[in-house]
């Protein structure tokens, strides 16, 4: 028989990062995993003194000790990482046995580990299956891939780990429409045409090019001037398509200025270097929390670095793009492909 092998750990073993003291996290100093951090504890101590008034409290004589926030904010942890990510909704769901198994970062299949279905044709009873994706010998331990798409900050949240591969290193950039924008609502009213909303979210993966669709929408953000007549009803069907290459150069100037201004803002927030990190995690002995939190905070910088090197090199190839205007007139037949100027003459 294969065995599961994954036990609740004590407070001080479990890794999860609700259950941090303010040092630790602030190992993590200037990251979007921090930010994200206070924002659940926040929420899961709104959930405790509710719980604190309206169950704890009133039932003294039910509870043997004195639950404290820590103990509230331990469950909470053990339960968000038991629970399975595609069960999650408004209700975590906790499925006894199955919730022992453990993550195997070297499974890369795509193909679901559990399903719930039908216990028989006729029945209306629903089973949860679990299957791993690779075979297992009879002693060994059980494994299955929690999920491919997380990022490490995501798995450091939910489960309390980390792989610390490129394709897990991803930074989330987030854009949006200005109120104060006097084209917002021709602007909005384009983003959500095409899929989007006053906020975007971008992310953005160690190693890999830009979202397809980051460039267009920045470019929608910063149309302004000369350019706004894209911004007409006349070229609605059709704006998107012109956003997905330059539109002009003070147009392309500007996303680069506003990307590469935020990265560095974003940059300066953190209390260490790369390759302070880099040297820290090449010493190794380092404890496992700590070990999490440099890597997590070397992986954001070095994305936020790859998306200033990005628009670093976009800035200075601004002189040798083709914008709107010279597309048009190409497609006019008014300039040749190498930009000469074609003359007509009349017969």
């Amino acid at each position: 028989m294969a065995a599961l092998h994954r036990y609740p750990p004590p407070i001080h073993r479990f890794h999860h990062l609700l259950c941090r003291s303010e040092e630790e996290l602030a190992e993590i100093q200037g990251t979007q995993l921090l930010s994200t951090t206070l924002g659940v504890k926040e929420y899961v101590q709104s959930e405790f003194l509710k719980v604190e008034n309206e169950v704890i409290l009133p039932n003294k004589n039910i509870f043997p000790s004195t639950i404290t926030f820590d103990d509230f904010l331990w469950a909470f942890g053990m339960l968000r990482s038991r629970a399975f990510s595609r069960l999650r909704g408004e209700n975590l769901v906790l499925i006894p046995l199955a919730d022992l198994i453990n993550h195997n970062y070297r499974i890369k299949s795509e193909d679901d580990s559990w399903e719930i279905k039908a216990k028989g044709i006729f029945s209306r009873e629903l089973i949860f299956s679990l299957r791993t994706p690779v075979p297992v010998n009879m002693g060994e331990q059980v494994y299955i891939q929690y999920d491919l798409k997380k990022s490490d900050a995501e798995l450091a949240m939910d489960y309390g780990f980390i792989e610390s591969t490129s394709d897990r290193q991803i930074y989330t950039m987030t854009l949006e429409i200005a109120e104060s924008d006097p084209f917002y609502g021709d602007k909005l009213d384009i983003a959500e045409s095409n899929g989007f909303g006053e906020s975007a979210y971008f992310d953005i993966v160690l190693g890999c090019p830009l979202p397809p669709s980051m460039l267009p929408y920045l470019r929608l953000v910063a149309l302004e001037g000369t350019d706004a007549f894209l911004l007409e009803s006349i070229f609605r069907d059709s704006i998107w398509r012109h956003l997905e290459l330059p539109v002009s150069r003070s147009n392309e100037e500007m996303i680069c200025k506003v990307v590469r201004d935020a990265c560095r803002s974003a940059l300066s927030l953190y209390q260490t270097t790369i390759e302070e990190d880099e040297e820290l995690l090449e010493r190794g002995q380092l404890d496992p929390r700590l070990k999490i939190a440099v890597a997590i905070r070397a992986g954001e910088k070095k994305v936020l670095q790859q998306i200033d090197s990005i628009f670093n090199e976009r800035e200075q190839e601004l002189n040798g793009l083709e914008y709107y205007q010279e597309r048009r007139l190409k497609d006019l037949g008014l300039i040749g492909e190498e930009g000469e100027i074609i003359f007509w003459e009349s017969k």
